[in-house]
């Protein structure tokens, strides 16, 4: 799992040469907290390694890469291919089962 810094964000999402999920989260955000065990397990998937990446941001430390993203709210999750913006789960929406759902349809 990489965590994102206004350094590093711009090579490891828009110039990744694969597809990357990115997880917007806070430590006073419930919900981000409940997903972040599920999450982290997803990324440690065997079908996943080499083939998808996982990132994190934790907001309250990093505010200027949610902004640059255009993150409003926890949770957020981001879906990137090839340099772009595919998909974005956040709020209700949010749940690991979708999480995955979106994740399997950057690999098609």
């Amino acid at each position: 799992m990489i965590e994102l810094t206004k350094e590093n964000c711009d090579v490891e999402v828009r110039e990744s040469d694969i597809p990357v999920v990115v997880d917007f989260w806070g430590p006073a955000c419930g919900p981000c907290m409940a997903l972040m065990p599920s999450f982290m397990e997803l990324a440690s998937k065997p079908e996943y390694e080499g083939v998808v990446k996982f990132c994190k941001v934790d907001t309250s430390q990093n505010k200027r890469v949610a902004i640059s993203f255009k993150v409003m709210g926890l949770p957020t999750f981001l879906f990137w291919k090839g340099g772009t913006e595919v998909a974005r789960l956040s709020g209700p929406d949010a749940t690991i089962e979708n999480i995955k759902l979106k994740t399997d349809e950057l690999l098609k």
